[in-house]
Formats: structure tokens, sequence, C-alpha cells
């Protein structure tokens, strides 16, 4: 089994995980996410989710994390040693830019067409970069900045 394919698991396992109370940024596990990139309760959590599967997926393998120990969505683009791609591939961590150092993250599940499947922590059903839970979401890839590969 690939890094890739492990750290999607481990997402998968995590959905419906929630905040408590919602839109917190707080919660036993999301606190857990967020110490796992240095950072407490009260932080967006969407980078610190990502970091904290891929670290666990490693923690089961024989892998070493690629990833930077950062919860900052660009921070980790900008500074990654990861491939960039503009083409997702199944297990590819997605970025969102939003502007103004803002953005989102998550790991791609499946491809069609031109929709990305994704598997989100802090997002919601609608869809928001401020949410309170893991869920499956579904974005148009032209909304994606890039795609970081293991």
């Amino acid at each position: 089994m690939t890094l890739a394919q492990k750290t999607l698991e481990i997402a998968i396992a995590q959905i419906g995980v929630e905040e408590i109370p919602r839109y917190s940024n707080a919660g036993p596990e999301v606190e857990i996410y967020l110490k796992s990139v240095g950072l407490t309760k009260g932080y967006s959590w969407c980078m610190a989710f990502v970091y904290w599967c891929t670290q666990s997926a490693c923690r089961q393998t024989s892998f070493k994390n690629p990833l930077k120990k950062t919860g900052g969505v660009l921070d980790q683009y900008n500074s990654s040693p990861l491939l960039v791609r503009t083409t997702p591939e199944v297990g590819d961590i997605f970025i969102m830019d939003f502007g103004k150092g803002l953005g989102h993250t998550g790991l791609v599940e499946k491809i069609a067409n031109n929709i990305i499947y994704t598997i989100e922590g802090n997002t919601n059903d609608t869809g928001s970069r401020e949410g309170y839970k893991v869920c499956r979401r579904k974005r148009e890839i032209k909304t994606i900045k890039g795609f970081l590969r293991f």
C-alpha cells in the first residue's frame, strides 16, 4: 500500500468527526489534529487534519512524513518538497487559494470528469472552508490551485 492510499484510508475513518461545540475549531479529535502541527484549539484545522492523517499513515508503515509540519495551507503549498501538479490523482492533497493568505485543503478520493471527490476537515455539507466537521465534498477542478502528490 502506498503512503497516499494509507493516508486516504485513515482520512475516510475520520469522516463524521465534528467540532465541539460547532464552529469553535475545538473538540477532542480536532485538538489532536491541531496538536500534530503544534497548534492549540481555536485555529483553522484543515491542513492539520491532512498532516495528522499523513503522520498516522507513516506510523503504520515504513514511510517518512514528507509534509512540512504546519497548519498553514499555503505555507504547505509554497514550501512542500512534494511534487505540485495541475491534474489530480487519487490520494493527492488539493490546495485552494482564496487570496489574502486564506486557503483550504483536503484529500482527493476520486475523480470524475472535471470534478474531484474529496475528504476534508474543517468543512461542512455546503463546502465552507470554516465548517465544523470531516466530510466528503465535491469540487470542480478549476477551483483548485494545485495538487501535492506523495
